[in-house]
């Protein structure tokens, strides 16, 4: 029998006792993600899921600062609390200043919290594909791929698109953020 969920969360978490046979493969030894938890309730979805958002917002030809840059952008522009929350940690693991994450979640201008004309440039493109609808601007497409050729445009892209995906599926669920990224949001002063 899975966990009952907390009073505020949209759906039980899966522990590791009650976990279906094709899910405890991803439990391990260590706890894990509440998307792991939730996504085990249908064990042929998790096996199809994690694969995938592994390869989308994992180690790429992007680097894993210009990743994270991307995920925590569009998780802000959704508005998703449990990826801000847990992107906000990973941003400041990979390098992330605490003025950027701030820019990212939209508490600084990104102006000020961003200098270097290439990471405007991704910003500009983040904020198009998560913010727009329709096709984004043509001219703006054409400049990112100049910068990061056709296979980080496609990275780029894609990292948003997943993201998109996990903030629709976390916001709509609930899910909770685990209290060791709370504590450390607020020793950051990122609470």
């Amino acid at each position: 029998m899975p966990h009952a969920p907390p009073d505020d969360a949209g759906v039980a978490l899966v522990g590791a006792e009650q976990a279906p046979v094709l899910a405890r493969p991803y439990y391990g030894d260590g706890p894990v993600s509440p998307i792991t938890a939730t996504l085990a309730h249908v064990p042929e979805l998790l096996e199809a899921t994690l694969p995938f958002v592994g390869a989308a917002l994992g180690p790429g030809s992007l680097g894993a600062r210009t990743k994270e840059i991307a995920v925590l952008r569009t998780s802000a522009l959704l508005e998703c609390r449990y990826c801000v929350q847990s992107h906000s940690v990973v941003a400041l693991d990979t390098g992330l200043s605490a003025a950027e994450v701030r820019g990212l979640r939209g508490e600084l201008a990104v102006d000020d919290a961003f200098s270097d004309p290439d990471d405007r440039l991704l910003l500009r493109w983040i904020d198009a594909v998560a913010g727009g609808r329709g096709s984004a601007p043509t001219e703006l497409r054409d400049e990112v791929r100049r910068a990061l050729g056709d296979p980080g445009l496609v990275e780029l892209t894609l990292t948003v698109g997943a993201t998109l995906m996990l903030n629709r599926y976390c916001t709509a669920l609930a899910l909770p953020t685990s209290p060791a990224v709370l504590e450390r949001l607020a020793r950051e002063g990122l609470a």
